[in-house]
């Protein structure tokens, strides 16, 4: 216990130490460097970041060409905001100002008997994949909480879906485990979802306070049963659903065609899907949803998903898509 602690404060006082070198230097540079200078750094650092993006990925050079030929006053409100915000820092799959500052000065701990590091996310620990160095988590929990803002298209909760105390979760494509771990003292069975190894480990030490309640399948959620999927009326044939988060790297339609019998007879059933995968998810999964009596919801906002070769105009995508089914009476 005492190695482990000292390996925790050792990595938080190099985190601190790291945090307050940058600190010292952004203050020195400021001082004795012209601002001229300093912008057209700045400038150059951009310039040279988008020739690179739009070097690995075409379609991005694409549709930030698009946005900025657009005649500004004949767009919507979230349209306007995506040219005027590539206007000033270029493309990005959030294109808006997002000015989340819950990664600012975390504290990255580091365990040494297990070899991860985690961080304290909402008073919980939150563990990541073995060999994970401190730069590289803190880069991945900064865009958790841009992707988690109230402000972000990809943000899971609202007032209306919330979990509620002794609700049975399914976290697929759980990953992180963010969205389960924010309800693990709410509800009563948690059930996650993630075939990526390098997650299982950590996901494991991070629900290990709830192990009573958590279940981690090793499986991936699709149309068809095998040895490495399993349909969602298989897996809940028998067993409890009240709410269902995924985000499957564009299986969001083949996990839906997989439950069918879980849709319809599911009472008090609350959905969150990620429909930016693919061109014409939103609008596919929409019509499922509906034609299976639930009421359903887009997240504000659009996301540019420019790692999809084929994205193409209007290249905005909603996010999520929410829904609630027939039967449900949460308020």
């Amino acid at each position: 216990m005492m190695d482990r602690n000292k390996s925790t404060q050792s990595a938080t006082k190099r985190t601190n130490l790291m945090f307050s070198l940058i600190a010292k230097c952004k203050a020195f540079v400021k001082w004795y460097i012209p601002s001229g200078i300093i912008k057209k750094h700045r400038e150059r650092i951009r310039a040279k970041r988008l020739e690179d993006l739009y070097n690995q990925f075409p379609k991005a050079k694409e549709a930030s060409d698009y946005f900025l030929s657009l005649d500004r006053n004949k767009q919507s409100i979230e349209i306007v905001e995506i040219i005027d915000y590539i206007k000033k820092h270029g493309i990005s799959v959030f294109p808006y100002e997002i000015p989340n500052i819950k990664y600012r000065n975390i504290e990255i701990y580091f365990e040494r008997d297990i070899k991860m590091c985690f961080i304290l996310h909402e008073g919980k620990k939150m563990y990541f994949p073995e060999g994970w160095d401190t730069q590289r988590v803190l880069s991945y929990y900064k865009s958790l909480c841009i992707e988690q803002d109230a402000a972000s298209p990809h943000r899971y909760e609202t007032a209306e879906y919330t979990v509620q105390p002794g609700d049975v979760i399914a976290d697929i494509g759980a990953a992180e485990g963010i969205w389960a771990l924010a309800y693990a003292d709410v509800a009563s069975k948690i059930y996650l979802f993630e075939c990526e190894n390098d997650w299982i480990k950590a996901l494991s030490k991070t629900f290990e306070p709830w192990k009573d309640k958590i279940e981690i399948v090793n499986k991936y959620i699709s149309d068809r049963d095998g040895e490495k999927e399993i349909c969602l009326d298989t897996f809940f044939k028998n067993k409890k659903i009240n709410f269902i988060k995924a985000d499957v790297e564009g299986a969001e339609v083949k996990l839906l065609k997989g439950g069918q019998s879980v849709l319809l007879k599911t009472y008090n059933l609350s959905l969150l899907l990620c429909v930016y995968h693919k061109q014409n998810d939103a609008e596919v999964i929409n019509s499922i949803l509906t034609g299976n009596g639930f009421r359903t919801e887009y997240s504000s906002r659009y996301m540019l998903f420019f790692f999809d070769d084929d994205i193409r105009e209007p290249y905005v995508r909603r996010g999520l898509i929410r829904a609630k089914n027939k039967f449900s009476n949460r308020k």
